[in-house]
């Protein structure tokens, strides 16, 4: 029999994992969605079969409870529920910058937890998640997180003190990304191009590197200088961006995004 889970947190990203679980093949009567909002209930309800309820409810009926709020509204999440949690259930946390300790503090006693570091690319079954063990968290529970998170894509172990890194690396990383597609779109238009041309220009180049990337296993330095012909066009492309002091320059962005998670943990932010 598979064990219950429950989804507290039916927003873009807690319901991408709902639907990528159904789509692995989860059952949905092993799945439970805790959201207060009784438009969203109706909704998700309609959408995918799955029970709907409170989310106290929720954390009494299920095995595994994952929690995809904002960092700023686990606290009062986590004060609702504790008094519904057993010491054999798992608690998998999707916030940002928010600690194994933090949790574990507000929940009774031996209760697992595993901190996820995940990204919006999971929309699309391509995302990428960090996790980390808590305190109490043994080698099943680590494998029940993965297979969760294995729904929408790739996952990764990595020791708690890392996922700030993480959360700079590839939890920020797709915006980083869509920022690079925007400026060669634009780009693209300044140079006369019309912007649907553009556009799917860029996409598919940005699609096709990736695949190259992940198919070749070449180092990317390898693929860039294969591209990049003595005197020739992206020559002097990369020469402005080193002109421009672009590597700095992201360099500096992921500190700012993993200081800003720092600063979320340590309730700073």
């Amino acid at each position: 029999m598979d064990a219950t889970v429950a989804i507290l947190g039916a927003g873009v990203m807690g319901e991408t994992l709902l639907s990528g679980l159904i789509r692995a093949g989860r059952p949905v009567g092993s799945l439970l969605v805790g959201e207060k909002r009784s438009e969203r209930a109706a909704e998700l309800q309609e959408r995918y079969g799955v029970d709907v309820v409170s989310n106290r409810e929720a954390a009494r009926r299920a095995d595994t409870l994952v929690l995809v709020v904002k960092p700023q509204d686990m606290a009062d999440l986590l004060d609702e529920v504790a008094g519904e949690l057993r010491a054999e259930q798992l608690v998998v946390s999707l916030a940002a910058g928010i600690t194994t300790e933090f949790i574990e503090a507000r929940l009774p006693d031996g209760v697992a937890v595993v901190r996820v570091m995940p990204n919006t690319p999971a929309l699309v079954d391509e995302g990428m998640a960090a996790i980390s063990r808590g305190s109490h968290c043994d080698e099943a529970h680590l494998v029940e997180a993965e297979s969760l998170l294995a729904a929408t894509g790739r996952v990764l172990r990595v020791p708690e003190r890392q996922q700030d890194a993480v959360t700079a690396i590839s939890g920020s990383g797709p915006a980083y990304l869509f920022f690079v597609v925007e400026a060669m779109i634009e780009a693209g238009v300044h140079l006369g191009l019309p912007r649907t041309t553009a556009t799917e220009l860029v996409v598919q180049t940005v699609v096709g590197s990736a695949k190259l990337l992940r198919e070749t296993g070449e180092h990317p330095t390898v693929l860039r200088e294969q591209v990049t012909s003595p005197g020739g066009t992206t020559a002097a492309a990369v020469r402005q961006l080193e002109d421009h002091k672009v590597r700095a320059a992201f360099l500096t962005a992921m500190e700012a995004a993993r200081d800003r998670s720092r600063a979320l943990a340590d309730g700073t932010a």
